[in-house]
């Protein structure tokens, strides 16, 4: 009797739990089992196993095989645990020595030939293996980058099954033969969901034209949607557009991310882990660094919003604009139950998803981007333009966005028409994103510098508490809002944000706490009332 274990890891949403491959062989007639709560896709891989090892010039043994997955209550799924199998199975015939891949994790798909194929969510599996304590990982060769990016892991990328038995077997290496040169990589096929690509919104700003960059300074006019934009970014607060069509909505949306500082080594490490799993990972960039942008369309599902699907839930668009931007165009034309499903992951950065194979916790702390317009036809605020909708049907359209919805929203502003003169140029170019975004990044220092030593790293994570009790404004700055609760105008949810934004508001400007100056600017900004205090504060 003969038998092998190897290791593999099973996903589990974004996170890893590993898997020990059992391979055991017996006296009787040739059989092939695996147990242990494999799925279709993971059932299908004794053929494709059975063809890579023969192929790859080893002996299939003729004996009674029994390949078990332990933990066997943990459901799991995906071509990822064939290495791991075929290994195992090799090790239980001798053919490599089982003591070599005991505590090796293999992750990776087999082809019948031979060859290892990568597959999506290389990084939290390897993740997953190192907190496990597991020092050595094999993967295929063009994910070797990506299980890379994790400390105190070896990792080893192969290209066949044939050199992976060599170097087990401590055999010379056979050379592969590599790919024509100017041909795509089939091989990296299994890296990318079918349809995540630029058309879906999910897809990186970048991949939708090299030679250009959206920048603020393309933006005519709109000096208050722009100061907005800059308080969004250097305080993490959600903002609302809203205006007529073609005032410039979506132009703002999409230069917000540009403006947003880098991401930090652990944050990349997140990202790059959800968008690993989700298939849309960039093929040769690794790690994520800047903030990602997603733009799902109006007509979005609620699954494919905070996540769901079939089995075990899949991140939605709310985890894959984690640390960036989601921004939702066009937002009264969204199911107002897909709205209300935002709640939840706006308050606690994360979300819960329950389905009949499991529970999954999804990381989605974002900043919300809402654009929307004043009515149905988009005139309703222009004079002289003739918008024939009715009353009653401007309020039910405005009545989508829900209030406990827009309680959470920060920054609500108006973006007016753009004059003839704006966009003409006559009135002079605005900053640049360049320009915008070294403010931000220093706003964003001043603010970590005053939370060292806390878990919240933005103003947009402090709790109301703390800033009722230790981070406190100037005297009698906060008159301004304690009569606005008074009058039921603002609630104590919208008092703790007015208080957020106001840090914001004085870390952009140097100061060292809000005085009663950023706490008008914080309640104009949030309620569209004017306080008499211009905007050029912001950055004074």
């Amino acid at each position: 009797m003969g038998f092998a274990r190897a290791c593999s890891v099973a996903l589990v949403g974004v996170e890893g739990v590993v898997v020990e491959v059992q391979a055991d062989l017996e006296p009787g007639v040739a059989a092939f089992a695996l147990v242990g709560l494999p799925d279709k896709s993971l059932v299908e891989s004794r053929d494709r196993v059975r063809a890579a090892v023969v192929n790859s010039g080893a002996e299939w043994p003729q004996k009674k095989l029994t390949v078990g997955l332990s933990p066997a209550s943990v459901p799991k799924g995906g071509s990822g645990f064939d290495l791991a199998v075929a290994c195992a199975v090799l090790g239980a015939a001798e053919r490599i020595d089982p003591a070599a891949i005991a505590d090796v994790v293999m992750i990776g798909e087999l082809g019948l030939d031979g060859r290892v194929r990568p597959v999506r969510g290389v990084l939290p599996a390897v993740l997953a293996a190192a907190e496990a304590g597991y020092h050595h990982v094999v993967v295929p060769e063009q994910t070797a980058g990506e299980a890379a990016l994790v400390p105190g892991v070896s990792v080893l990328g192969v290209r066949s099954l044939r050199q992976l038995i060599a170097v087990l077997a401590d055999e010379p290496v056979p050379e592969e033969p590599a790919d024509e040169q100017g041909r795509p990589d089939a091989m990296l096929a299994g890296l990318m969901m079918p349809g995540a690509g630029v058309g879906t919104g999910l897809a990186p700003l970048r991949a939708r034209g090299e030679g250009h960059r959206p920048d603020l300074a393309d933006v005519a006019g709109q000096a208050r949607p722009r100061k907005a934009l800059e308080v969004a970014a250097a305080g993490g607060h959600h903002l609302l557009l809203s205006g007529p069509p073609g005032a410039g909505k979506t132009m703002l949306a999409e230069r917000l991310p540009a403006i947003l500082p880098p991401l930090t080594r652990q944050e990349s490490l997140e990202v790059t882990a959800i968008h690993s799993v989700a298939g849309i990972l960039p093929p040769g960039e690794p790690l994520v660094t800047r903030a990602p942008y997603c733009a799902p369309h109006h007509s979005a599902t609620m699954q494919s919003l905070v996540g769901g699907g079939n089995g075990l839930p899949r991140p939605g668009a709310v985890s894959l604009a984690h640390r960036g931007v989601l921004f939702l165009d066009e937002a009264p034309e969204y199911s107002g139950k897909v709205l209300d499903a935002l709640r939840q992951p706006l308050e606690s950065g994360h979300v819960v998803v329950a389905r009949a194979a499991g529970v999954v916790r999804l990381p989605a702390r974002f900043l919300m981007l809402l654009a929307a317009n004043p009515c149905p036809c988009g005139r309703h605020t222009l004079s002289g333009t003739g918008c024939e909708c009715p009353p009653s049907l401007v309020r039910r359209y405005q009545a989508r966005l829900s209030g406990p919805l827009l309680d959470r929203v920060d920054l609500r502003v108006e973006v007016e028409p753009v004059s003839r003169a704006d966009l003409m140029g006559r009135g002079g170019r605005g900053e640049s994103t360049a320009e915008v975004a070294v403010r931000v990044r220093e706003a964003r220092a001043r603010a970590a510098e005053r939370l060292a030593g806390t878990p919240w790293t933005t103003n947009s994570e402090v709790p109301g508490h703390e800033l009722r009790t230790r981070l406190l404004a100037a005297p009698g700055a906060l008159m301004a809002a304690e009569r606005d609760m008074e009058r039921g105008t603002l609630t104590a949810r919208g008092l703790d944000r007015v208080l957020r934004v106001a840090w914001t508001v004085a870390d952009l400007r140097g100061a060292d706490r809000p005085d009663a100056s950023d706490i008008a600017v914080a309640l104009e900004l949030r309620t569209g009332i004017q306080r008499g205090v211009p905007m050029e504060v912001v950055s004074s």
